[in-house]
Formats: C-alpha cells, sequence, structure tokens
C-alpha cells in the first residue's frame, strides 16, 4: 500500500505530458527537448524489495549515467547536493535504468537520433559532448553496466558515489568510452583512490546485479517513467522536485517550498 501511495503522487506530480510531446527512436526510447526528460517505455511493474526510510527527509535522485539530459542537469544537481547538506538534508542516488540490456541496433537511424538530441542537451545545458562514438562500427546502448557500476562504487565508499556518477557520465559523452567493458572504470577508480580489483569484484558479484535491478524496479514503483528524476522525501510522502532538466534555482525554490529550509544559495 505504501509503495502504491508513493507511486500515485509522484504520477500526480510528474505529469504525463513529456510522453505525448517526446521524440522517440523505433523501440519506444523517449527524449522530450522541452522538459529534458528521457522517458523509459512503459513496463509491467515488477517485485522490488519495500523501501526502509532511514532519514525523516531526504534527496533522492534517480538518474542513469547513459541519460544525457542527466548530463546535461549533472552541475545544477551537484549544487543542489551542497546546498541540502548545509542545510541538514541527505541526498541519496537511486539508479534508473534508462536502457537496461540495450539491443537497439547501431545504424543511422539510431546514431542520427542520438547525435540530435546530444545537441539539444549541449544547446541547453552547455555541457560538453565528443562525437566519436559515432565513428564506431557497433556499439550496444546497454545502460545496465553503468548503473551497477555506481552501485559497486557506493558500496566501496558511499561518499564517492556522486562523483563517481559524474565522472562515468564525463568518461562516456566528452571522451566516448565504452561504459560496457570493465576497464572503462579503472581510470575513475584511480581517480577517486578506488581500489580497481576490489571494484571489479563487486562489479561482477551476483548481489551487486541483484541490488541494480532492485533498484530499477524501485523507481518504476514509484511511478517514475523517465529521467533525471529530482524526489524530495518527507517521511512517507514523495514529492518531486525535477521530471526532467531544471536549474538549480527551479530545484531550490521547490525544495524550499515544500521543506520549509530558508538558507538562500
Amino acid at each position: 500500500m505504501l509503495i502504491l501511495m508513493q507511486r500515485l503522487i509522484l504520477i500526480i506530480l510528474l505529469g504525463l505530458g513529456p510522453i505525448l510531446n517526446a521524440q522517440s527512436n523505433m523501440n519506444g526510447f523517449y527524449c522530450d527537448p522541452e522538459t529534458g526528460l528521457c522517458v523509459i517505455p512503459e513496463v509491467e511493474d515488477t517485485a522490488a524489495p519495500a523501501e526502509v526510510w532511514k532519514e525523516d527527509e531526504e534527496i533522492i535522485y534517480v538518474g542513469d549515467p547513459m541519460c544525457s539530459w542527466c548530463w546535461g542537469i549533472s552541475p545544477a544537481l551537484h549544487q543542489l547536493e551542497l546546498q541540502a547538506a548545509g542545510a541538514g538534508i541527505p541526498f541519496r542516488i537511486v539508479v534508473g535504468g534508462l536502457r537496461p540490456g540495450g539491443g537497439d541496433p547501431w545504424n543511422d537511424q539510431f546514431q542520427k537520433f542520438l547525435k540530435h538530441h546530444w545537441e539539444e542537451v549541449n544547446q541547453r545545458s552547455g555541457q560538453p559532448f565528443g562525437f566519436d562514438l559515432f565513428e564506431r562500427d557497433n556499439f550496444n546502448y546497454d545502460t545496465e553496466p553503468s548503473c551497477r557500476a555506481v552501485v559497486a562504487a557506493r558500496l566501496l565508499d558511499p561518499t564517492k558515489e556522486h562523483r563517481f556518477f559524474e565522472l562515468v557520465q564525463h568518461h562516456f559523452y566528452v571522451r566516448n568510452e565504452d561504459p560496457t567493458q570493465a576497464a572503462f572504470y579503472e581510470p575513475i577508480c584511480k581517480t577517486l583512490g578506488l581500489d580497481y580489483q576490489q571494484f571489479l569484484e563487486r562489479f561482477n558479484a551476483q548481489d551487486v546485479r541483484d541490488l541494480t535491478q532492485a533498484e530499477f524496479a524501485l523507481n518504476r514503483q514509484w511511478g517514475v517513467r523517465g529521467y533525471p528524476t529530482v524526489i524530495f522525501r518527507k517521511g512517507e510522502k514523495l514529492y518531486s522536485l525535477a521530471g526532467g532538466y531544471a536549474t538549480f534555482e527551479q530545484m531550490w525554490a521547490q525544495l524550499q517550498n515544500l521543506s520549509g529550509v530558508q538558507s538562500n544559495p
């Protein structure tokens, strides 16, 4: 019942408009240039463990490292996390699962879709993009490994999770390296002082795969249907701070309305 209530709250607050206006590829993957939301296809709800809240209130960022609007909103989220910490409000990540398994054919149609979408994110957010990815003969846009890597990094050092997430985005979107390959994460671990061998053990472990899938199921049960989604949880209720691209100022103003925090950015 609690999960159902949470889902209804988020559906009401996020709305269904982005799905109607979005651009899509042939497999039902939507990206809306107006709202800055990458929308996943409708899926049947799957079983997820009940959430046990550890804090009275918190900000929950539901995102995917290979969601380009999540890269676009990244600086604003970094600022939001810092400002919220100063106000005593915790910030955590739930990995979304934008395209787990991938499977889109790496053809001209899909490449043009991605490239145009990246250009839109760049124009609106100012975030940098490289385009060497489109010189590859083959690429599987499978977002499960990058999400799983974030979960593995969290288990090694939760204080470095968000920075790990950001570096995965940078290495993919700017350097156009392949997050589906384990070696992709070695320089990121080195930058953050994480033991790469320990990371690999976690990354390949079945329990981490299961945790990742559980987070995919959990955010879908909340009613999240696109990324980035930024949530403020107060008690047992979930409120939307952003359903798609937003500035720090927009999210902070919404947080002030919901939480009563008065500190200035």
